[in-house]
């Protein structure tokens, strides 16, 4: 997919004032130092789309982008140990769960892991959440370029020996970097595909 338009919607503070759920929607999410920011730029070819800070939790609205005029990109709030207060802390969770449960158009959700890691409880935790509920989501390594190759395939390998311990299959890995712009042409092929499948498919979503 070539990205020829992307142009910023609008911010919600609840799910209800989100745009109209008519053109498939992919979300970005993840702890709150993720590099989602960076990575989402990376994949949209736009310097400052998406805002990055040296301050984990600067994303605490469901951001929009609408993306090639037929699909919407949204950059959710990220979880974990943001600098917030706990109350804020469970509005933004609050937030993200009324989200990913009733917007009917969300096709998939992408949740981006810092490679460089070990399995995090708040991951796996996540991960299994969207499982309970049947929310479609693939796995995004984040920032491959921080590691050596060896080092980040090593990784990603104990990540799915985990996963495979209450997975029966696993869900599409991602390995990306944003400094590389690593990553990012297969996530869009696949929602260019998948895009292509629900027009086929005469899909509607409202």
């Amino acid at each position: 997919m070539i990205v020829k338009t992307v142009n910023f919607v609008k911010s919600s503070g609840k799910w209800q004032e989100c745009p109209e759920p008519t053109i498939p929607e992919y979300a970005f999410i993840g702890r709150s130092n993720v590099g989602k920011s960076s990575l989402i730029n990376a994949i949209m070819n736009h310097k400052d789309l998406a805002k990055t800070s040296q301050t984990p939790g600067k994303t605490q609205l469901i951001n929009h982008f609408l993306v090639n005029e037929n699909w919407y990109l949204t950059d959710l709030p990220g979880y974990g140990y943001a600098k917030v207060s706990k109350s804020l802390r469970k509005d933004f969770e609050k937030l993200i769960t009324n989200y990913i449960l009733n917007r009917k158009n969300l096709v998939n959700l992408f949740v981006l892991v810092d490679i460089r890691h070990t399995p995090q409880k708040i991951d796996l935790e996540f991960m299994e959440w969207c499982g309970e509920n049947g929310v479609p989501f693939s796995i995004v390594f984040t920032k491959q370029d921080k590691l050596k190759p060896g080092a980040a395939d090593r990784n990603v390998e104990v990540y799915k020996t985990k996963l495979l311990e209450t997975w029966e299959d696993l869900p599409d890995i991602y390995i990306t970097s944003a400094e590389k712009k690593m990553g990012g042409d297969e996530i869009l092929k696949f929602i260019e595909k998948t895009n292509a499948y629900l027009v086929k498919n005469k899909v509607k979503f409202s």
